[in-house]
């Protein structure tokens, strides 16, 4: 993501200080912007810290599906908290200052959250295609013991995909008090800020975007199209009705997670006259959204998971 950088001169007696000004333009209603994004935060702790105590406590959903769904809230939780708690201090506090290590700290665990959530979405839409395709061998396909394994490997895949990102711009010069207006640090951000040669941290970004987000997206797609082959064979329609049941849920998840990346992806690079707070509000509104979002549509298409969550409130 492309950010206007502010550098102030190269030479500093301390170390550098990376300064976030939130949402410039905004300043004045900061507090009052906070409302809405700390709600949307607080909203997607409780629906995913939920979700992870339900299926953790309840054994009968111990199912590849709800597995699953836990990864899910996992990664949503690590990507709204790696941006939010910075966010509020600088909406509520006014505390803008960030280092470098803590710069490059946020940076690599909202990269890192992200391509998790998105090997998750992947997972999920092969869960669905054996469940569709190859219902009577699902049972012994994906084991709770294969989704293990598939978590795991997308936490490798995550780890080495991102983990270069902040080592190669660890031994950057940066200015003194370099200004990035956001409320965030994100890597294209970081770049811009380093007055040597970043042109592997460049290349690299661009190469780490579209491998994972393309890939991943063809991968989805692919799925999807073999589900729907299968169900075009189907010739009852209470049978097209159920395997697409099962998919609803997944499907919003998809959309609430890949469209706003899209839509804010294009207006910051289609949409030269919409002010930068736009894209700033769109960008954070990404990470937000969707956490937010994840848990009620489960709870509402799932209702074996509504119950338990049902049953668990009360108890409590």
């Amino acid at each position: 993501m492309e950010h206007l950088l502010e550098p102030s001169n190269h030479t500093s007696s301390g170390p550098p200080t990376f300064i976030l000004t939130g949402i410039p333009g905004l300043e004045a209603a900061h507090l009052w912007i906070s409302i809405p994004f700390s709600m949307f935060y607080v909203i997607g702790l409780l629906g995913n810290v939920t979700v992870i105590s339900v299926v953790g406590k309840e054994e009968t959903l111990h199912k590849p599906m709800y597995l699953l769904l836990c990864m899910l809230a996992v990664t949503d939780l690590g990507t709204s908290t790696s941006i939010m708690p910075k966010a509020l201090c600088i909406f509520w506090f006014n505390l803008k200052g960030i280092t470098v290590g803590g710069c490059l700290t946020q940076m690599f665990f909202l990269h890192l959250f992200s391509v998790m959530h998105s090997s998750v979405l992947v997972t999920m839409a092969f869960d669905r295609y054996v469940a569709i395709c190859n219902p009577l061998s699902y049972a012994s396909i994906l084991t709770n013991a294969q989704i293990a394994k598939l978590g795991l490997v997308g936490l490798l895949r995550a780890v080495l995909f991102i983990l270069p990102m902040p080592l190669l711009l660890s031994s950057q010069p940066f200015c003194a008090n370099c200004i990035i207006p956001h409320t965030f640090c994100d890597n294209m951000a970081v770049v811009k800020m380093s007055y040597g040669d970043t042109t592997v941290s460049r290349i690299y970004g661009l190469v780490i975007t579209i491998v994972v987000n393309e890939l991943d997206l063809i991968l989805i797609a692919f799925s999807y199209g073999l589900i729907i082959r299968a169900l075009l064979r189907l010739s009852s329609k209470k049978a097209h009705q159920k395997a697409l049941n099962t998919c609803t849920a997944h499907i919003c998840a998809i959309l609430t997670s890949y469209t706003p990346s899209l839509f804010s992806s294009l207006t910051h690079r289609f949409g030269q006259g919409i002010a930068p707070h736009v894209h700033i509000i769109l960008a954070n509104l990404c990470f937000l959204l969707p956490p937010m979002l994840n848990p009620i549509i489960y709870g509402v298409n799932t209702k074996e998971l509504r119950d338990k969550v049902g049953k668990y409130i009360c108890r409590r």
